[in-house]
C-alpha cells in the first residue's frame, strides 16, 4: 500500500499524521510511504528524518493525495481539500463529521472512504484513538482558562489557586469523562475548588475514589448546572456523545448570569460544542466575549504543543494504520469490528448512525456493504 502523509493546513494545525518510526516500522513492512516537504516540522520532526526513516519526500499536497491509497491525516479535511477526494481514497484522521454537514457530502460523492479516529472502539468499549488528544486538550484546558482569568486578556484578574489569605478560583467540569477528569487533575494540582458535573452517578463515584473527595461531584441536571456556572471563575466543556453533537448543557441565560470576566473553555467545541455561545475558533483567533465571558473555543486544541500532541496520538492511531495497509482497508474493516465502528463514510454512504441523525442523512450498516 502507498501512504500518504500531507502537511496539515488547518489553522495552526502543527501536528503530523505518521512520525519516523512509524514509517520505518510500515517501509519494513513492505509498504511505501510518501510525506509531504515539511509535514512533520512544527512538531520538531524534519523531512531529514522522515528520509532517513525511507519516506520519499514530496514537494506538494497535491502529489501526495494523488499517488496514496490511504492519507492519513490529523484533522478533518477543510475545503481546500476536497478537490483530492477521488473513488475508493481511504481517509484515517479525526473527522468530527457531526457538525461538517459539507465536509459528509463531499466524502459521499466522491465515494471516499473516511475512517474516524474518534469513533474507533477497543474491547473494552473506548474510545482509544480519542482519548489521548482529550488528555491534552482536557490538561490544556486548565492552562489556557487560567492565562484568560489574566486581566489584560479580558479575565476577572483572578490567579486560578489563590495565595495564603485569599480564596482560589472556582472552576466547573462540564462532563467527567477523560477531559473532565484530566482537566481536574491540572485544576486540583494549580490549587482551584473543582467541581465537576456529569450524568452517570457511577462515573461520580469512581471520580470521588480517584480525587479522594477533593473534588465536588454533582449529578448533571439544569439546576445544578446553573448554580455551578453562576459562581465559577472557569467552566470547562468536556461532554462528548461519540460521533453526534454535543448537547448544549450550558444555556445562554446561564451565560448571562455568570460573573464578569468569568471563562468559559469548550473543549467540545468539536462536536458543536456543549455551550450555547460557544461558536469555532482558531488559534490565530482563539477567543471571544459574549456578556462580560471570555469564550475559548479552538476547534485544534492540542496544537498549540504538537511535540507532545503528535507523539500520544501516533502511539494510539499507528497500530490501526498498520492493520489498513497490512490487510487492506476492506480486510481489515471485516476482521476488527472496533476498526468498522471507525468508518463514517463508505462507498457513498454514511455508515455512522449519530452522524446521519445528526445531519438528517439515511444512514447503512457499513457491513451490508462490505
Amino acid at each position: 500500500m502507498i501512504i500518504g502523509v500531507p502537511k496539515e493546513v488547518k489553522d495552526h494545525e502543527s501536528r503530523v499524521g505518521i512520525v519516523p518510526s512509524g514509517v520505518k516500522a510500515l517501509v519494513d513492512a513492505g509498504h511505501k510511504v510518501i510525506v509531504e516537504a515539511r509535514a512533520g516540522e512544527l512538531s520538531s520532526m524534519p523531512d531529514n528524518d522522515y528520509k532517513q526513516a525511507g519516506a520519499e519526500i514530496l514537494g506538494s499536497a497535491a502529489d501526495v493525495w494523488s499517488r496514496a491509497d490511504m492519507v492519513v491525516k490529523v484533522k478533518e479535511p477543510v475545503p481546500s481539500e476536497f478537490k483530492h477526494f477521488r473513488q475508493n481514497l481511504v481517509v484515517f484522521t479525526y473527522l468530527h463529521l457531526a457538525p461538517l454537514p459539507e465536509l459528509t457530502d463531499e466524502l459521499i460523492k466522491k465515494n471516499v472512504t473516511g475512517i474516524a479516529y474518534e469513533t474507533i472502539r477497543d474491547t473494552q468499549g473506548t474510545l482509544p484513538l480519542l482519548t489521548p488528544m482529550s488528555e491534552v486538550a482536557g490538561r490544556m484546558s486548565v492552562q489556557v482558562g487560567a492565562s484568560y482569568l489574566e486581566k489584560e486578556r479580558g479575565g476577572r484578574g483572578v490567579l486560578l489557586g489563590g495565595v495564603p489569605g485569599v480564596a482560589p478560583a472556582q472552576v466547573a467540569i462540564i462532563g467527567g469523562g477523560i477531559v473532565g477528569t484530566n482537566a481536574a487533575k491540572i485544576a486540583l494540582g494549580m490549587g482551584a475548588i473543582v467541581t465537576i458535573i456529569d450524568l452517570n452517578l457511577n462515573r461520580l463515584r469512581e471520580l470521588d475514589d480517584i480525587f479522594n473527595g477533593h473534588v465536588y461531584t454533582l449529578a448533571s441536571n439544569s439546576y445544578s448546572i446553573a448554580k455551578a456556572t453562576r459562581h465559577a471563575d472557569l467552566v470547562i466543556g468536556g461532554v462528548l456523545i461519540p460521533g453526534a453533537s454535543a448537547p448544549k448543557l450550558v444555556t445562554k441565560a446561564m451565560v448571562a448570569d455568570m460573573k464578569p470576566g468569568s471563562v468559559i473553555v469548550d473543549v467540545a467545541i468539536d462536536q458543536g460544542g456543549c455551550i450555547e455561545t460557544a461558536r469555532p475558533t482558531t488559534h490565530s483567533e482563539p477567543a471571544y466575549t459574549v456578556n462580560g465571558v471570555v469564550h475559548y473555543c479552538v476547534t485544534n486544541m492540542p496544537a498549540a504543543v504538537p511535540h507532545t500532541s503528535t507523539l500520544a496520538l501516533t502511539n494510539a492511531t499507528f497500530p490501526y494504520v498498520m492493520k489498513l495497509a497490512q490487510h487492506g482497508p476492506i480486510g481489515a474493516i471485516k476482521a476488527n469490528s472496533g476498526l468498522r465502528e471507525g468508518v463514517n463514510t463508505f462507498k457513498g454512504s454514511v455508515t455512522y448512525l449519530a452522524v446521519a441523525q445528526s445531519q438528517g442523512k439515511p444512514s447503512r450498516d457499513v457491513a451490508e456493504l462490505l
